[in-house]
């Protein structure tokens, strides 16, 4: 399942990019105490919600409460709330609530360089929008040991979006962390030996034998013409930043 990344489409100034060298994160305790003050509002928006796209599924989702990040580690707890209380939260504009959306994306790229996005399709929360494979992750996501495995979500919410699989990634560079504010984007680089534009075609086969699959298309970006206003500020910025180092 992969809910709305949410981020608005909205970027903060004071906004930072850094490598990530390793993920301690952990699932704990407590909730979303803040939130749940306003249950009966959230419950009321989301049924405004679920009315408009009755696809809509208020299941449960995990929060980082708070995080340190420093020396390229990514250290912090997760915590259980749902999707209704999520989509409140960030339709209200992201209000200082005690509560991050952290979650990892699969930034596809082919052997050629180009990077692969994908379109949101219209039963999920995010029609239209344009991003990297993934999501928020979920209980699915913690480990026997009571670890939060973004690693995992990410190459989970790719096989089921894409169909790739992680036997056909050629080399997984690791994250890079996009901070601002309440939402932390770790971008996964996830090279492929075909390039973008055969990924994408295996891709849109894949979606064609789908009963509802979660996108709609895949948008192939090489250069700055392809970008367009659909795409996540997060990942324009990466593939940016990306281009930057190729010189």
């Amino acid at each position: 399942m992969t809910t709305d990344a949410g981020w608005g489409f909205k970027w903060n100034m004071d906004r930072r990019i850094a490598p990530v060298h390793r993920l301690d994160l952990r699932a704990e305790p407590g909730g979303w105490p803040e939130l749940e003050a306003q249950r009966a509002e959230v419950d009321a928006h989301f049924a405004r919600r679920a009315a408009d796209n009755p696809h809509l599924w208020n299941g449960p989702i995990l929060l980082l409460r708070d995080y340190t990040f420093a020396d390229g580690v990514l250290s912090g707890g997760f915590r259980h709330t749902d999707f209704a209380a999520f989509t409140f939260w960030r339709d209200e504009g992201w209000r200082d609530l005690g509560m991050v959306n952290a979650f990892a994306l699969a930034a596809i790229e082919g052997a050629d360089g180009g990077f692969i996005l994908g379109v949101m399709g219209p039963t999920t929360a995010s029609a239209g929008r344009t991003y990297f494979p993934g999501g928020t992750p979920d209980p699915s996501d913690i480990t026997a040991d009571g670890r939060v495995d973004l690693h995992a979500s990410m190459l989970r919410e790719l096989e089921e979006e894409t169909g790739l699989l992680p036997s056909d990634i050629a080399r997984d560079d690791g994250f890079t962390g996009l901070f601002d504010g309440p939402r932390v984007a770790l971008l996964g680089r996830l090279v492929f030996d075909a390039p973008a534009d055969a990924l994408a075609a295996r891709i849109r086969a894949f979606l064609a034998r789908e009963e509802q699959p979660e996108l709609s298309d895949v948008a192939v970006v090489h250069s700055e013409a392809d970008i367009t206003p659909q795409m996540a500020p997060f990942a324009v910025d990466y593939m940016r930043a990306r281009w930057a180092e190729r010189g």
